[in-house]
């Protein structure tokens, strides 16, 4: 790991010291900066780093406060300072996940650790490490079992946007079916927790349709959930919620169907209502601009709560 041996920062407070010691151990303020940088520019460059771990952290527990993940289910983000490198909790639950110690950084190009004392970490962090070497402008990576969305990754029904809010979405969101790529001698457990079933996965976000798209924002995966990607922690964050709350809206709506069309004699078999496709372009410029706004209440509903501890936040 890149340490602070090079650095005499010697009018910065001691508070700023002791969070370059804690984070450093991360790749924040490292000796990659020492040629290039001043003192002041090394601390801007800390500073980033730092809020990027500290916003993984809260991800964390506002995507457990959510219902989007619960003892399983993970999210990331690609280093700032070094894009070769994304960073996720260790294997723990990410309600509990706490301070940089339980933080790891691994390799994109095979998901190694970067450290090889680290702790033990999850079994798919392929997911991330594909996708986040097949998309440059990726950087931010969910997985989630939410229950709300399993449904639609079993019952071919296929999600739609059912709201403006979920106009990330578009009017595609695609079903990744690991079962095909499974060999007589593997364990069937669902779990993408190799190079090669990761590489699937990421496969599934590119699009060929003729819609300003570059790739999909969120892919379900059969029997086992979705994952979303973002261009930021707090857009990815954004996405996994309200696809979650989208499911629930579109299962509502359609069991809300089926009743009037069960219940009542003559009534219009009319398909459900969704977004079309210019409204999912507009709509998912909008969600863009106003993510901060959820953001903001979410990180403060999981600030308040006993529940959730972040020893790194600002003081």
């Amino acid at each position: 790991m890149r340490g602070l041996d090079a650095w005499k920062p010697t009018d910065v407070d001691s508070w700023t010291l002791a969070k370059w010691a804690s984070f450093s151990s991360l790749g924040c303020g490292g000796k990659h900066l020492e040629a290039a940088l001043s003192l002041h520019q090394a601390s801007s460059s800390f500073q980033q780093c730092e809020a990027a771990l500290q916003t993984l952290i809260t991800a964390n527990h506002i995507l457990h406060h959510q219902k989007v993940l619960d003892a399983y289910g993970h999210v990331s983000f690609r280093h700032p300072d070094n894009p070769e490198v994304f960073v996720m909790s260790g294997d723990r639950a990410p309600a509990l996940v706490a301070s940089s110690a339980d933080l790891i950084e691994y390799r994109v190009v095979d998901s190694s650790p970067v450290d090889p004392n680290a702790r033990k970490g999850y079994q798919e962090r392929f997911i991330h490490s594909e996708i986040y070497k097949q998309f440059s402008d990726v950087n931010s990576v969910i997985h989630s079992h939410s229950e709300a969305v399993l449904p639609f990754t079993m019952s071919g029904v296929a999600m739609q946007p059912a709201f403006h809010i979920a106009g990330f979405l578009g009017t595609e969101v695609p079903l990744y079916d690991i079962t095909d790529l499974y060999q007589p001698e593997d364990q069937q457990d669902m779990l993408v927790n190799t190079p090669k079933f990761g590489a699937s996965l990421a496969a599934t976000f590119s699009t060929s349709q003729p819609s300003g798209r570059d790739s999909h924002s969120v892919v379900l995966m059969a029997n086992h959930g979705f994952t979303a990607v973002g261009t930021s922690i707090k857009q990815a964050v954004y996405r996994a919620v309200y696809t979650h709350i989208n499911a629930g809206i579109q299962s509502n709506a359609i069991i809300l169907r089926n009743a009037q069309l069960s219940l009542q004699s003559g009534v219009s078999e009319t398909k459900i209502r969704y977004l079309n496709e210019k409204q999912t372009m507009g709509s998912q410029k909008m969600n863009d601009a106003s993510q901060d706004r959820p953001w903001g209440l979410w990180a403060r509903e999981v600030e308040v709560s006993p529940m959730y501890v972040n020893r790194d936040a600002s003081r």
